[in-house]
């Protein structure tokens, strides 16, 4: 196993013999993403998917200029300068949580409202693309929070490869037992302070969600919380029933930060082994992600709003192994709300 270092680990590409086997096929574990129908916001919807099969036969790839777009159902996938990176349905979780939800485009966005028993709505507002722009939260009095704001800076067209923020590598002053945390032995004493710390370093200013989402060097500004104690079958992104209670003290501390501050913003990370190809390891790591974050909200009553998520593949491994490794199968929790340009809490 490696030592965690401060900073996220350079990509690790499988080897050429490993490319045609796959984690990211298998049955069952569809269910966990939910099938809408027709396209949102750019994204092709899942269409009634039975299997990480079906989800990967149904591709559709196309290029615009040097940029490669692969739509697949829930996701999209833009292969960029050598750097590929997933989006997906950002109204999707709300909708397999039973919220009835009400969309409208305008001006160029498609903006969907959520509302909840007690009146209070969840707007979410996405450009025509399927990325996220702006998510607030409104009560029934009328007081609107923002909980993501996510503008594109300079120029509203640039490419993602542009979002990419590079910084010098952090100095840690803290045992790196505390910088990454395993769930797996750490109490939700612990996981809160982890999840509530400040920034490592001083942050230059304030950042995009894209680029938070697109920049390992700024991630690493953050303490986080490797959520060990949940992993994942090969080619499976359903958490199985025995482990999900196991996310009751991570939703306890979340849960504990909000009650401080409403409108913190936690990113569910998600991961795969290094077995597969970059595409479907993505997909199959941003399905895990989106798992853990239904879990969290449906079984614990953590707001959906509060959460974003982002798969990142094989990229940072824990075991540095070409192989089937379960430990790499995993998600990772960190609070954001420092980098965040709309800058809320501490």
């Amino acid at each position: 196993m490696t030592a965690p270092a401060p900073t996220a680990p350079a990509p690790t590409a499988p080897s050429p013999d490993r490319r045609s086997q796959r984690d990211g096929l298998s049955t069952g574990g569809a269910a966990a993403i939910g099938f809408g129908a027709g396209v949102v916001g750019g994204i092709l919807a899942t269409q009634g998917a039975r299997s990480f099969e079906d989800v990967r036969s149904r591709r559709e790839e196309r290029r615009e200029g040097d940029v490669t777009i692969i739509r697949e159902p829930g996701r999209t996938i833009i292969r960029d300068d050598d750097r590929t990176i997933i989006r997906r349905d950002e109204t999707q979780r709300f909708r397999e949580l039973g919220l009835d939800g009400r969309t409208e485009r305008r001006d160029g966005e498609i903006r969907t409202v959520f509302e909840r028993p007690d009146g209070t709505r969840i707007v979410t507002v996405t450009d025509e693309e399927g990325r996220l722009i702006r998510r607030v939260r409104q009560t029934r009095e009328g007081r609107e929070v923002v909980i993501i704001d996510n503008p594109r800076r300079d120029r509203p067209d640039r490419r993602f490869s542009e979002e990419i923020v590079v910084l010098e590598r952090p100095a840690l002053r803290i045992p790196r037992e505390r910088y990454i945390v395993d769930a797996e032995s750490a109490d939700q004493e612990l996981i809160y302070e982890t999840i509530v710390a400040p920034p490592i370093e001083p942050l230059p200013r304030r950042y995009t969600l894209d680029e938070v989402r697109y920049s390992p060097d700024l991630r690493a500004r953050m303490r986080s919380v490797d959520v060990d104690s949940i992993t994942f079958e090969t080619g499976s992104w359903e958490v199985a029933g025995g482990q999900a209670q196991r996310l009751s003290v991570i939703a306890a501390a979340i849960r504990q930060a909000l009650q401080k501050q409403p409108n913190e913003v936690f990113l569910i990370e998600g991961h795969t082994d290094a077995v597969g190809s970059d595409v479907d390891n993505l997909s199959l790591s941003d399905r895990r992600a989106e798992s853990v974050a239904e879990i969290l909200t449906r079984d614990f009553q953590v707001p959906p709003e509060n959460l974003t998520t982002q798969g990142y593949g094989e990229q940072y491994l824990k075991v540095n192994t070409q192989d089937a490794a379960r430990e790499n199968r995993r998600v990772t929790l960190r609070r954001i709300t420092p980098l965040l340009a709309s800058g809320q809490g501490n």
